[in-house]
């Protein structure tokens, strides 16, 4: 309870042990000092964010004021008031450098930001409507998605679905080939799927864990049993790349069964194309991975049981459509790092069944991370250095127009190595064709703008480098350090500043 001399400003209660509020109160009984007679209050209690969440808050974090938007924590400071005394303030900083000024006892009303993965969100201007216009059109879908909700729900419950049988031997078989140790978060989430799966009301799960926490595992095991049940698999990703890594990772793990895994996407030749959709209708195609391709009018599975989506919030309006006709048939199971507002908040209210998987893999090692002056001689030796165990590197040089010259020069320091380049002005289809040869191997040093794809796997590159990383936000650089390191390899991470340039101390800082 926060008391402002003889008003009540907030009434929170909260478990000791775990920090975090409770909810779910229909009243409360507040006895004033010094009275003998008592005031009730009724008190209207919302999900908020974990205490220690916010306690969790650094410089530099987005953050979200119920009434004024989105802004960057900055810290807390101490700010004296009328009657003379000081009290701390969280301060949060908005466009234009406006800054506001929370009391520490109001904290409820700031919630950390949670976004899109190597995204940083737009600051609001205090003052505007701005905010305001935003909650108003949301609060305008809200209606819609709750009849939506219901006729959806109401439509799974009333079906009968498939129920798919308890684990074969084989199924065991291809779980104990899994070549790394599983952490408690992917077995539970295995668990509750393969549970949904037996279960004659049809699936609807989303999985929810960071990249390379083992998500995939998770679907390959809810995969391989819907194959052993003689249904067939769509796994459904928002760009050809993730198709094809998927694609490899899929064959390889169950590369010692009978099981015919395709990939459809739009680098696949007429020809090409055509005998997989012959395979997919006549039952010949047990998994088919593919961009929303797979929910083209002209697609007709045999006997599709599962539905794997890949990063939900990616695909568009047109194409979710689509999705939400399929959730009323088949089991459906979706993957993310970052759920989409709308997908989390259903999660959360019970209409969708959640999996979090919050552990990541044993043997994950530190960054090793280096600030230093701009050196071509470093630059080479680490280049070589990575390519000598076998690796890949990242030359992240985030201005476009100079960017050919930066390729020029590394092709001279490495003239033995296959150097690329990877920008957002590229064209689509060149730009995957470059990204799809970079995480075959067939590409030692890709030197890309922040365009480097957040949700896509490469163990093999285990090597970053950031040119003029002084220019970068503590959120840029701390989503780029995370594109490496996600495995058992060692990584290394080097932060490049110019050669006796005085960084200024909010860089220093980031840095």
């Amino acid at each position: 309870m926060d008391l402002l001399y003889d008003t009540v400003e907030s009434i929170n209660t909260f478990d000791i042990v775990s920090s975090k509020l409770l909810y779910n109160h229909d009243s409360l009984t507040i006895l004033p000092r010094g009275r003998k007679t008592h005031k009730k209050y009724t008190l209207d209690f919302v999900d908020e964010i974990p205490i220690h969440n916010f306690i969790d808050l650094e410089k530099g974090d987005f953050v979200v004021h119920v009434k004024h938007g989105i802004g960057r924590f900055i810290g807390i400071q101490k700010l004296k008031e009328k009657s003379g005394k000081f009290r701390d303030y969280i301060a949060i900083e908005y466009a234009d450098d406006d800054k506001l000024y929370v009391p520490c006892n109001e904290m409820h009303v700031v919630q950390k930001y949670i976004g899109f993965e190597g995204r940083s969100p737009k600051l609001y201007k205090l003052g505007t409507g701005q905010w305001e216009a935003v909650k108003e059109r949301v609060s305008r879908g809200v209606s819609n998605m709750a009849m939506e909700l219901l006729q959806l729900q109401a439509m799974r419950k009333s079906m009968n679905g498939f129920s798919f049988s308890q684990d074969t031997d084989w199924q065991k078989e291809f779980e104990s080939e899994f070549p790394y140790e599983e952490t408690p978060g992917q077995v539970q989430a295995a668990l509750e799927v393969k549970m949904d799966m037996e279960s004659p009301i049809p699936m609807d799960r989303l999985i929810c864990g960071d990249v390379g926490y083992g998500k995939t595992e998770v679907a390959l095991r809810a995969a391989f049993k819907a194959v052993m049940d003689h249904k067939q698999v769509a796994m459904l990703v928002p760009t050809t790349i993730l198709a094809e890594q998927h694609y490899n990772t899929f064959s390889k793990r169950i590369k010692n069964y009978p099981v015919n895994i395709q990939m459809l996407s739009r680098f696949k030749t007429e020809s090409e194309q055509k005998a997989i959709l012959e395979g997919i209708a006549d039952g010949r195609v047990d998994i088919v991975i593919g961009t929303h391709r797979l929910i083209s009018d002209d697609i007709r599975f045999k006997e599709l049981g599962l539905v794997i989506i890949d990063e939900e919030q990616r695909f568009g309006v047109r194409h979710k459509e689509k999705l939400k006709q399929m959730r009323a048939l088949v089991d459906i199971l979706t993957l993310t790092a970052t759920p989409v507002p709308r997908t989390l908040h259903m999660s959360l209210m019970g209409a969708k069944e959640m999996s979090i998987i919050n552990t990541p893999p044993d043997g994950r090692r530190p960054v090793e991370t280096y600030v230093t002056e701009y050196d071509e001689e470093l630059i080479r030796d680490a280049i070589l250095h990575e390519k000598r165990r076998g690796g890949q590197i990242y030359f992240i040089h985030n201005r476009v127009y100079d960017i050919d010259n930066v390729e020029e020069r590394l092709k001279k320091l490495v003239p033995k190595l296959k150097v690329a380049v990877a920008h957002g002005q590229m064209h689509e289809d060149e730009l995957e064709e470059v990204m799809i040869e970079f995480i075959n191997g067939n590409i030692d040093v890709l030197i890309a703008t922040t365009i480097i794809e957040s949700g896509i796997d490469i163990p093999n590159v285990n090597t970053l480098i950031i040119d003029r990383a002084d220019m970068f936000g503590l959120s840029d650089l701390y989503q780029l350090k995370g594109r490496v390191g996600r495995f058992k390899n060692k990584a290394y991470a080097y932060f490049l500043i110019p050669r006796d340039m005085v960084v200024s101390g909010e860089s220093e800082k980031r840095l």
